[in-house]
């Protein structure tokens, strides 16, 4: 069983930053594929960016291309989510997940991870 754990969230002003972490339980992180996603009050979970196994592939959601960076350091065990230039929308939850069963991609939809993490809160005020 994979275990995730996020960390990083906070309340943060406008036009601030903040660094997610996501840490994973297994040795082999290194050959899964990892993503984020985010969910606010009262709407579906959303995809905020993703990343295949060794880097070398990312994705983003067009809502946060050029503020936010997706990066992982394998050795550790561990994905992270730099954010910067936060806006009060980016307000929500955010998720970290990360799957074996296609790992050259940085896939973007939900069902295409099998693990999850509980979530960060992050906060963004105006």
């Amino acid at each position: 069983q994979v275990q995730l754990v996020e960390s990083g969230g906070g309340l943060v002003q406008a036009g601030g930053s903040l660094r997610l972490s996501c840490a994973a339980s297994i040795r082999t992180f290194g050959t899964y594929t990892m993503g984020w996603f985010r969910q606010a009050p009262g709407k579906e979970r959303e995809f905020v960016a993703a990343i295949n196994w060794n880097g070398g592939v990312t994705n983003y959601a067009d809502s946060v291309k050029g503020r936010f960076t997706l990066s992982r350091d394998n050795a550790k065990n561990t994905g992270y989510l730099q954010m910067n230039a936060l806006r009060p929308e980016d307000t929500a939850v955010y998720y970290c997940a990360t799957d074996f069963r296609q790992p050259w991609r940085a896939a973007t939809e939900t069902n295409e991870y099998m693990y999850w993490g509980q979530g960060t809160q992050v906060t963004t005020s105006s």
